[in-house]
């Protein structure tokens, strides 16, 4: 009997494992079965239903990517990302996080060329190299590709169809790179905003990362939500090889919205650190 006593006394007097301070709260059903109740998911928007417009990027994972990631954090809202391989292979933190917090990657090439004027070769292993390394970072390969300068012929398209990917482009400009001033940024935007819209833009200019909270709150404000291509209606019908938004291919102005020239003076140095 003495013996079943000092147990007992025992079993009360084992200490109860205490909750760590960067635990949550819980309900108290919740501290009864020693299980907190998971976050609710976000509910998906329905473009068909709300007016969506999608901002895309260019060029990266940009310097000043980390920041721009943390306003569409803040405003709840989703990019779609065309990576370069060469900036996945020197940020694979940002790319990693990009896919992590639930945006669109997409294939901009390796080295960003002039697809017309490579060979077919080239191509391939621009694009194939890209998929590679971006697979290799973030665990997921891009859906689609858009070429640099949205400059495609029919071999491209060839090779976008035997790769199971659309072409995605644009119908709508930011002229971010041209301006670098966040003004003018923020108002051609919002300029060019539709629903279904979709916008050029980069997240290696800095004026475009500091305007973003101010423009994602205007987009917001006129009833825009923010979202990945897919999500745009229509986006989800675009078979491998095909184009979208549907008729962008045609239009001759397109590539004015897209930087020219030296490649290094506007994609940054893919050994700076970042």
């Amino acid at each position: 009997m003495l013996l079943a006593a000092s147990c007992a006394l025992a079993m009360v007097s084992v200490p109860t494992t205490a909750w760590s301070a960067d635990k949550p709260e819980t309900t108290s059903k919740a501290k009864e079965t020693g299980k907190a109740k998971p976050a609710p998911k976000p509910v998906p928007v329905d473009c068909a239903k709300v007016k969506c417009i999608a901002l895309t990027f260019d060029d990266g994972p940009g310097k000043y990517a980390d920041k721009l990631l943390d306003t569409f954090k803040k405003y709840k809202s989703k990019a779609t990302f065309f990576l370069e391989g060469q900036y996945v292979k020197s940020r694979p933190a940002f790319a990693k996080r990009m896919v992590t917090e639930g945006h669109e990657i997409g294939n901009h090439s390796y080295t960003h060329p002039h697809l017309r004027e490579v060979s077919e070769d080239k191509i391939r292993d621009e694009l194939i190299n890209t998929q590679d390394i971006v697979k290799k970072v973030t665990g997921k390969y891009p859906t689609t590709i858009r070429p640099p300068y949205g400059e495609f012929d029919e071999r491209v398209t060839a090779i976008a169809k035997q790769m199971g990917m659309p072409i995605i482009l644009w119908n709508g400009g930011s002229r971010d790179w041209a301006t670098r001033n966040e003004k003018a940024i923020h108002d051609e935007v919002l300029k060019n905003a539709k629903r279904d819209g979709v916008i050029l833009m980069h997240d290696w200019v800095e004026q475009t990362v500091k305007v973003m909270p101010k423009l994602l709150a205007s987009l917001q404000k006129q009833g825009y939500h923010v979202v990945s291509v897919s999500s745009l209606r229509g986006a989800k019908a675009t078979a491998p090889g095909d184009v979208y938004p549907v008729g962008s291919e045609k239009d001759e102005g397109l590539t004015s919205d897209s930087p020219t020239g030296d490649p290094d003076d506007f994609a940054q140095s893919p050994a700076d650190g970042s």
